[in-house]
């Protein structure tokens, strides 16, 4: 079994992600990329955002801390903390409205990596 505190692990990825100079920083606690399920916990400064990008799977977003905005094509969905946003099956990116903390959570499809 584990436990681990996500509040704990939010704090220490948001102070990675304000000195790194990419404004981004992220953390696997669950499985990984040889697992069908995997999740991480991802900081991104405000005003910083993870490019646009396929979806590699079934996933969702947990907001952690502060407020992202899911972005697809021509339709966005805002979050903030306790927020669950299911991510599109379709070319996305996040923003972060402001200094923001999420766990993604993946499963990989058949045939996704």
């Amino acid at each position: 079994m584990l436990k681990l505190s996500l509040d704990a692990c939010a704090r220490q990825q948001l102070t990675a992600a304000r000195t790194s100079s990419a404004g981004r920083a992220a953390h696997t606690v669950v499985g990984g990329h040889g697992n069908v399920m995997r999740q991480t916990v991802i900081a991104l400064t405000g005003g910083r955002e993870l490019g646009e990008h396929e979806n590699p799977g079934e996933a969702t977003l947990v907001v952690l801390q502060g407020r992202v905005r899911l972005v697809s094509d021509k339709d966005s969905w805002d979050g903030r903390r306790g927020d669950l946003l299911v991510v599109p099956d379709a070319r996305h990116r996040l923003e972060a409205v402001e200094d923001a903390v999420v766990l993604l959570t993946v499963a990989k499809l058949n045939g996704r990596t």
